[in-house]
């Protein structure tokens, strides 16, 4: 399974951009989705995730302005961002995990997506 991550670029503090990653590859599903961000010197850090569980949880930080979201738990992710801010500037990745059905038994995969960068500047 492979991940393509896309929609980051440079807003404006208070801007909007919204962040999407495709999953391709054969016979797989996904159980959970989530997104990540690493800024120079800062632990990588879990934005946001739907878990197995169907629950959703977000870091403090961004808690009502960004919402992850899955379509009708299709393979394709989303992070929608509002009301940025300069410390939402981080290079995001995305991340999936899941059972591959290829082979002759299911194996519990996870992927990353290659990152996408995001600045908030004015």
């Amino acid at each position: 399974v492979q991940l393509q991550a896309s929609g980051g670029g440079s807003v404006q503090p208070g801007g909007s951009l919204r962040l999407s990653c495709v999953a391709s590859g054969s016979n797989f599903n996904i159980r959970i989705v989530g997104w990540y961000r690493r800024t120079p010197g800062k632990p990588r850090e879990l934005v946001a995730e739907i878990t197995s569980d169907s629950i959703i949880n977000y870091v403090d930080s961004v808690k009502g302005r960004f919402t992850i979201f899955r379509p009708n738990d299709e393979n394709t992710m989303y992070l929608q961002m509002t009301s940025l801010k300069p410390e939402d500037t981080a290079v995001y990745y995305c991340y999936t995990a899941g059972y591959d059905y290829s082979g002759t038994q299911a194996e519990f995969f996870d992927a990353w997506g290659q990152g996408t960068l995001v600045t908030v500047s004015s």
